[in-house]
């Protein structure tokens, strides 16, 4: 084959492979955008990259006038629509944000993509490598570093039965601390509903917390809702 014809095919081929890496990554972490998406969005990447490579090759008879060889305008193209991509996957569940990393690896996967299609073999290779060892290795430093949990509570209690400072002093007891502290009030069943934002360094103490609160004789409904990244 020549060159023109296996350039193309490499070039497609190693973005298909870059990004299936990644991907692959995000599938055995149980991801939403995985093996296949970020596959694709390099390969596409790739593609759309090599057509400004190859354009002159491809429009010979074309005036030089009618046309401008910009690769970098194809790129802010690819990354802009990348962006919408990379929106779809990340969810908002109470005060938990998820796939914000996989919209990342996406616009990461889109960027090796383009690089490869461009020929910038190695600068590619490097960004792979660096993906894959963010996604995989700082996971398990992750594990070490101190982290701040946050979690959603929201009590009902008859009314003059439990104070505010009476719920403070046991969400205090059990290592957390309130930051947002919000009320609520039903005249039919004279309840109180308190609803707070809590933190802590130990995602053990929701669990305590929760038992705690089970305890509690006045206590007529609570909902703890743990919040992670």
């Amino acid at each position: 084959m020549t060159d023109d014809v296996m350039t193309p095919i490499v070039r497609l081929a190693l973005a298909v492979a870059a990004g299936a890496l990644v991907g692959l990554e995000r599938t055995y972490n149980g991801r939403p955008a995985g093996f296949r998406t970020h596959a694709l969005v390099a390969t596409a990447s790739s593609l759309l990259m090599l057509f400004t490579v190859f354009q002159f090759d491809f429009l010979k008879d074309a005036p030089s006038a009618a046309f401008q060889a910009d690769p970098t305008r194809m790129a802010q193209g690819i990354m802009t629509g990348i962006g919408f991509l990379g929106a779809g996957v990340i969810v908002k569940e109470g005060i938990t944000v998820r796939g914000l990393t996989t919209a990342a690896s996406i616009w990461m996967t889109a960027a090796i993509g383009i690089l490869i299609g461009v020929g910038f073999y190695v600068a590619a290779g490097v960004a792979e490598v660096l993906t894959l060892g963010t996604l995989s290795g700082f996971r398990y430093l992750e594990t070490f570093v101190p982290t701040l949990y946050f979690g959603r509570l929201t009590a009902s209690i008859s009314a003059d039965a439990v104070s505010e400072e009476d719920l403070r002093r046991i969400v205090a007891g059990n290592g957390m601390r309130v930051s947002h502290f919000g009320y609520g009030y039903s005249g039919r069943g004279r309840v109180i509903e308190y609803s707070m934002t809590i933190q802590t360094r130990n995602a053990d103490n929701f669990r305590k917390l929760a038992n705690a609160l089970k305890d509690m004789n006045k206590l007529q409904e609570f909902r703890l809702e743990p919040g992670w990244e």
